[in-house]
């Protein structure tokens, strides 16, 4: 069985994000890792070599695949930057249509920079995510 090809790492996410250019993109990073620890009250961990992630929880699907990954996390990309929003962002469109300019991905939202979004409505986005994953993959004491 293989597993997930993204593990959580030891290395620096405030190292990691210090290297994030240019200087917009590196801001927006760190706004969002004080929001996302904030929000989630789990402390950030880098996941493989360029994701930041929060929490982690367990999943198994019918196929048998297995494996943990991070509840939330972000990742400063070149393009934009990407929110990994578990189990995704597209069933609170209530919330999209008020968040500002975006686009969705499965279980990602891409913005090119925080300016063009409300951070109000990501929050609760990131709230709605957050209780969408303790719903569905209650933590456990191990997490």
């Amino acid at each position: 069985m293989s597993s997930n090809k993204t593990q959580p790492t030891e290395h620096s996410v405030i190292k990691f994000l210090t290297a994030v250019t240019p200087e917009h993109k590196r801001q927006d990073a760190f706004t969002l890792l004080e929001m996302m620890e904030r929000v989630s009250g789990y402390q950030a961990k880098m996941w493989g070599p360029s994701i930041v992630g929060f929490g982690q929880y367990h999943y198994r699907y019918d196929s048998g695949r297995e494996g943990d990954f991070m509840r939330i996390g972000f990742s400063p990309r070149k393009a934009n930057l990407a929110l990994y929003l578990m189990p995704g962002v597209t069933r609170h469109q209530e919330l999209l249509d008020q968040l500002g300019k975006h686009k969705t991905g499965k279980s990602c939202l891409y913005v090119n920079k925080l300016s063009d979004i409300r951070l109000v409505i990501l929050e609760q986005l990131i709230e709605k995510a957050l209780a969408d994953m303790a719903e569905k993959y209650p933590e456990t004491q191990e997490q």
